[in-house]
């Protein structure tokens, strides 16, 4: 299974997945493919947005977090993993799965580990470099689905270069990532983003009952940024 997940940025713990990708070959063909654009009301940065070219308005009509990422571990199965730093991905995947009190356990193998080990120093790793180099068509690139179909076909040439060299690096290996869970939202936070909302008349994000203690927090600071404090707060009451 060839994975690629999108993200509004670097930080397991504060950014989000905001598009998953899987690719399941079989028999070294693709047999199916998954892609799902997940619903945030979390800003995403604009060097994201460029990268990817995922607005802030689609990821708002995306689909629900909650039902696209269990269709997405559906998906996945048993299957061992092939990605593009695959522990990077596979770091965002483990802290949903601890978050919402499930295991998941894979092996896989990192194609960045291979090019890594075989391609001279001077060759740029990245997964764009490394399309260049094999001659990989890439149509869309930084889009989920995109990129681990263009992982998968990475892989491919890869393991026909050097798969007979170290078979071992084309080999399905266990990976390692410790994350803590992340703590549900509060009902005083809960209550307190209600209150907030009714008083100056805006819209929560859908399901605020399933944010993060860090997500409300941060929702927390950017509406009293925008909208200021409520009247008793900026009395000093209370």
């Amino acid at each position: 299974m060839v994975i690629d997940l999108e993200m509004t940025g670097l930080r397991v713990k504060t950014d989000v997945i905001l598009e998953v990708g899987a690719v399941r070959v079989r028999q070294c063909r693709a047999a199916d493919t998954f892609s799902a654009l997940l619903r945030t009301e979390n800003p995403i940065p604009g060097e994201v947005s460029s990268l990817t070219g995922i607005t802030g308005e689609m990821a708002q009509k995306g689909r629900d977090p909650e039902e696209a990422m269990a269709d997405f571990f559906a998906f996945l199965g048993d299957d061992p993993l092939v990605g593009q730093n695959i522990i990077f991905d596979y770091s965002f995947l483990k802290q949903w799965s601890v978050n919402h009190d499930f295991i998941f356990e894979r092996n896989a193998v990192d194609t960045l580990k291979i090019a890594r080990h075989f391609l001279e120093e001077g060759q740029k790793k990245d997964l764009e470099s490394l399309c260049a180099h094999f001659s990989i068509d890439r149509k869309h690139a930084h889009r989920a689905l995109d990129d681990a179909l263009a992982t998968w076909r990475l892989f491919e040439c890869l393991k026909a270069a050097y798969g007979k060299t170290e078979e071992a690096l084309f080999t399905p290996r266990p990976l390692y990532c410790k994350v803590k869970k992340q703590m549900p939202v509060t009902p005083r936070q809960l209550a307190y983003l209600k209150k907030y909302a009714q008083y100056y008349g805006i819209e929560l994000p859908p399901h605020p009952e399933r944010m993060m203690r860090s997500d409300a927090s941060r929702l927390t600071d950017r509406l009293i940024v925008q909208y200021g404090r409520l009247p008793k707060e900026k009395s000093g009451a209370g």
